[in-house]
């Protein structure tokens, strides 16, 4: 399988990815786009870079290589769903139904309730912003009869795309071991979303939406900070790691971007953002100097097999919004690093987003270690700490900036 990624992998790409540690991009200075530092070794890290017009490939990294989608698949799910508006079979002001199933899912979820009605509208937003399970189980119950019977469709409809290493097996990209896809596909989904729905693809720019009085931010953090990015879905599970598919406009093209298989959040993002500067750089598109992107994740660790990203990726602004991701959770303290790292997994999951961080603390002449969950919204995290106290979970919400305990 190794000789098959050399395969696949130019080596001007791996000259490039593996010599260069750290990205950042100052405000003001113009410098040629900076390779990226690939997870080199990990068996689960794969990327690719398309021209979205034409499909020319700009660069890959084991593009075919089978991975988990995670929430990726909510991609195709959204497909489906835009498909099915563009032919008329169902309409944005139309309810869904909710079952005690699709209630059922874990988080990230909006909270929806056995019996229950979202519009199609609402449900397509929870999907693209918060990456809502329920609702992505409840629109694909509509469409497809059952979850199982939609997971079908979504697969023959893949298929039919041309995503030939694809298997879905719910809507939503929630743990399954026969759920499959690769860069490659995910890049052609992504294109075949763009240029099919162009009315329906600006829901991917969606910053936030309110529900049930909650600001929900978009869980994809390029939309506020690469010049350009319009969209697409970041995913994670701890079999697949952390997924990002990007697409961003400059000088009047557009690229997509796929990567998977992370270790952290923000090693995604930093990589994505150097694989697209990469990519225009070859197309000699200049890089924007608008935006400072100084790295205040640190150097791109290596994505390997642990899924515990120890750098968090954090806004200190004094004046941030209740929709910046300048939050995190507590769960409590504990006599061993192990310990908290086992803490802050679970709560990381409840989550489904941000960043897993430990920190030791001297008490009483002893160290300890706190578990935290770190760049989430505030509403983010307030919803996690509820779901952590319904398992009578120690939570607390906390603000990045000054480490200070907000609410219980």
């Amino acid at each position: 399988m190794a000789t098959a990624r050399r395969q696949e992998t130019s080596f001007s790409l791996w000259r490039r990815l593996a010599t260069v540690a750290v990205i950042g991009v100052v405000a003001g200075l113009a410098t040629a786009p900076q390779p990226a530092h690939a997870q080199i070794g990990s068996g689960r890290y794969s990327s690719i870079v398309v021209e979205a017009g034409s499909g020319q490939v700009l660069e890959a990294a084991s593009p075919d290589a089978a991975r988990h989608p995670a929430s990726l698949t909510k991609l195709m799910t959204l497909y489906m769903a835009f498909e099915a508006l563009r032919d008329r079979r169902i309409a944005l002001d139309q309810y869904v139904p909710v079952s005690a199933h699709a209630a059922s899912m874990s988080p990230t979820k909006l909270g929806l309730m056995p019996g229950t009605r979202i519009t199609v509208d609402q449900a397509i937003l929870g999907l693209v912003t918060k990456s809502a399970n329920d609702a992505a189980a409840a629109l694909g119950e509509m469409l497809g009869g059952s979850e199982d019977r939609f997971a079908q469709m979504m697969t023959l409809r893949a298929r039919a795309l041309g995503m030939t290493h694809t298997t879905f097996m719910n809507a939503s990209g929630l743990p399954d071991p026969d759920q499959w896809t690769t860069a490659r596909d995910m890049a052609i989904l992504a294109r075949r979303l763009i240029s099919g729905f162009p009315g329906y693809y600006k829901y991917f720019s969606t910053p936030s939406f309110v529900w049930q009085r909650r600001v929900i931010a978009n869980h994809d953090h390029l939309l506020r900070s690469y010049p350009g990015a319009d969209g697409m879905k970041t995913g994670y599970t701890q079999a697949s790691g952390y997924n990002l598919v990007s697409s961003a406009v400059r000088g009047g093209v557009r690229l997509v971007g796929v990567v998977m298989g992370a270790s952290g959040a923000g090693e995604r993002d930093a990589h994505m953002i150097s694989l697209l500067d990469q990519g225009y750089g070859q197309l000699d598109i200049p890089t924007e100097r608008a935006v400072a992107r100084a790295s205040s994740h640190g150097p791109i660790a290596a994505a390997m097999a642990a899924p515990i990203e120890r750098t968090a990726v954090e806004r200190t602004s004094a004046h941030a919004r209740v929709s910046d991701p300048v939050w995190g959770i507590q769960a409590g303290t504990h006599p061993t690093e192990k310990a908290a790292r086992s803490a802050a997994l679970i709560a990381r999951k409840v989550a489904d987003d941000g960043v897993v961080r430990t920190d030791p603390v001297r008490v009483n002449r002893k160290t300890v270690w706190r578990a935290q969950v770190t760049g989430l919204t505030q509403a983010d995290a307030r919803s996690a700490c509820a779901a952590l106290a319904k398992r009578k979970t120690p939570c607390a919400v906390v603000r990045i900036d000054a480490r200070q305990v907000a609410s219980r």
